[in-house]
C-alpha cells in the first residue's frame, strides 16, 4: 500500500490542491482543517504536511504532539512570508523540512519523497539495533537499488553450483558477498576455505593450494592442500588477479578435472567443491595482456557479480555508518551518539576511497566521541564552474530518481518530468549505472 500523508491546512482550496498533487504522485492523502482533527484521526500517517500558522492547534504544536506519539513520523511545515524564524525553531524541534510560500509543486514532492526515505532509513536503523542486541552482525545491510539488486543476484546464484567471480573496489565487501553465496548454497554445511592470493609467497603457492605427500621434499609429511580442504564446500580465492602465472595452468587443470594431484605423487584425488574468486579489478583486460589466463577466467566466471562502491549507495551510507557505530558503542560499553543533519551531509559528500573499511574506522571514532575529519575542500585556485555544479546536481537527482524507481527508467522519467529518451541520453552522458 502506498504511503499515507496527512495534509493539515485551514485554507480549503489550498488543502484540496495539496491533496490532488499528492495523490497524482501516487500517494494517499487525508485532509484536515486543523491540527487537533489530525491528531484525533484513527489513521496513522507515514508523513504529516502542515501549515505553520492555523487557528487552534498550529503547526508547531502539531509537530510536538506528533513527535510525542510517533517520533519517527516526519513532519514537513509550510510557512508564510515573515514566518522564517518560527520555521527555523520548528526545524530545531525536529521538523523534517519546511517550505516557504509560494513554493514549487515539484520541489514539494521532492521534500515529501526525501522525508519518506528518511523514515524508512530510521526504521531500518531500528531493525539493525535489534539485530545488534541479538549479536547478529552478519548479512548485507541496506535498502538502496544497488543492495537490493545484489541480494537478488545472490539469491539467484547462491543455490547453484556455478563458480563465481566477484569484482569490486578494495573494501566494498567482496568477502561478505562470497560468504553470503556460500551460506545460500547446498554446501553451506561444508567448509569455506579462503586463500589470499596476494599474501601467499609464490614459492609456497603450489604447496598450499595442491598439498604434498611424505618425501616430496626434505622433512615433508602428508598434507592436503586448500583444494582438498575445501572439498564438500567452497574455496574462496581472494585477490585472484595476483595469482602467479606459473600456477594458473595447474589450477585450471584441477578445476576442469575436479581432481588434484599432490606434489610428489602421481595419482589424482577427486574434488567436490565450488570456487568463488574475488578481484579488485576487472579481469578481462588482464586476459588481453596475458597477465591472467583467459581460459582460467572463463572457467572461474560461471557467473559474475559486481559490487557497487560505497559512494554509489546513497542513503545507505548513513544507515551503514549508524550500524557500525552502534556495534562499536556496544563493544566499548558506550551510548550511541545521535547523527545530526550536518554529520549526515558530511557522510553523503565523502568520496569514500576506502569504502566500507574507511566507514567502519570513522564509525568507531564517532562511537568513541572523537572528531571525524571532514572532506578536504577543493583547491581554491580552480573553482568549479557553474556548468559543472549544475551537471553534478542533475546527475545526483537522476541517481536518486532511479534508486526510488528501482532502476525503471520510464517511471524515473515521469518523476523527473522529462522524456524517457532525454533521460537515457543524460544517463549515458553522466555514466550512470542503471
Amino acid at each position: 500500500m502506498s504511503p499515507l500523508i496527512h495534509v493539515v491546512e485551514d485554507d480549503r482550496d489550498h488543502r484540496v490542491a495539496l491533496c490532488d498533487l499528492i495523490e497524482a504522485a501516487g500517494y494517499r492523502a487525508e485532509a484536515f482543517a486543523d491540527g487537533g482533527a489530525a491528531m484525533a484521526a484513527e489513521s496513522r500517517p507515514d508523513l504529516i504536511l502542515t501549515d505553520l500558522r492555523m487557528p487552534g492547534m498550529d503547526g508547531q504544536q502539531l509537530l510536538e504532539a506528533a513527535r510525542d506519539r510517533d517520533p519517527d513520523c516526519p513532519v514537513v511545515l509550510i510557512s508564510g512570508h515573515g514566518e522564517l524564524a518560527q520555521a527555523v525553531q520548528a526545524m530545531r524541534a525536529g521538523a523534517e523540512d519546511f517550505l516557504e510560500k509560494p513554493y514549487d509543486g515539484m520541489h514539494l514532492m521532492t521534500v515529501i519523497e526525501r522525508g519518506l526515505r528518511s523514515r524508512a532509513t530510521r526504521a531500518e536503523i531500528g531493525r539493525l539495533q535489534e539485530r545488534i542486541t541479538r549479536r547478529d552482525e552478519g548479512g548485507l545491510l541496506g535498502q538502496s537499488a544497488a543492495i537490493t539488486a545484489l541480494r537478488a543476484r545472490i539469491a539467484a546464484i547462491g543455490p547453484t553450483d556455478l563458480d563465481v567471480v566477484i569484482t569490486g573496489e578494495t573494501g566494498t565487501g567482496k568477502e561478505l558477498v562470497a560468504r553470503a553465496l556460500h551460506s545460500a548454497s547446498p554446501r553451506a554445511a561444508g567448509p569455506l576455505v579462503a586463500v589470499n592470493c596476494a599474501a601467499l609467497p609464490e614459492s609456497l603457492f603450489e604447496i598450499e593450494i595442491f598439498g604434498h605427500v611424505a618425501g616430496a621434499f626434505p622433512g615433508a609429511q602428508d598434507k592436503p592442500g586448500k583444494l582438498e580442504a575445501a572439498s564438500g564446500g567452497t574455496l574462496m580465492l581472494d585477490e585472484v588477479e595476483a595469482m602467479p602465472a606459473a600456477i594458473q595452468p595447474k589450477l585450471l587443470r584441477a578445476l576442469q578435472e575436479r581432481a588434484v594431484e599432490r606434489l610428489g605423487e602421481n595419482r589424482l584425488r577427486p574434488l567436490d567443491l565450488r570456487v568463488i574468486a574475488t578481484s579488485k579489478t576487472d579481469l578481462r583486460p588482464l586476459t588481453l595482456d596475458g597477465s591472467f589466463r583467459a581460459d582460467l577466467f572463463y572457467r572461474l566466471a560461471g557467473a559474475e557479480i559486481a559490487v557497487e562502491p560505497l559512494r554509489g549507495l546513497g542513503e545507505d551510507i548513513v544507515l551503514l555508518f549508524s550500524h557500525y557505530a552502534a556495534l562499536a558503542a556496544a563493544r566499548y560499553g558506550r551510548d550511541m551518539p545521535g547523527i545530526d543533519y550536518a554529520l549526515k551531509q558530511q557522510l553523503l559528500r565523502r568520496s569514500w576511497p576506502g569504502n566500507v573499511r574507511e566507514l567502519k574506522a570513522l564509525a568507531e571514532r564517532f562511537a568513541l566521541g572523537l572528531d571525524i575529519p571532514d572532506v578536504p575542500a577543493p583547491p581554491a585556485a580552480e573553482p568549479e564552474s557553474l556548468a559543472a555544479r549544475v551537471a553534478a546536481f542533475e546527475a545526483r537527482e537522476i541517481r536518486l530518481a532511479l534508486e526510488r524507481c528501482r532502476g525503471n527508467t520510464e517511471r524515473a522519467a515521469k518523476v523527473l518530468g522529462v522524456a524517457r529518451r532525454t533521460l537515457n541520453d543524460k544517463i549515458s552522458r553522466y555514466g550512470i549505472r542503471v
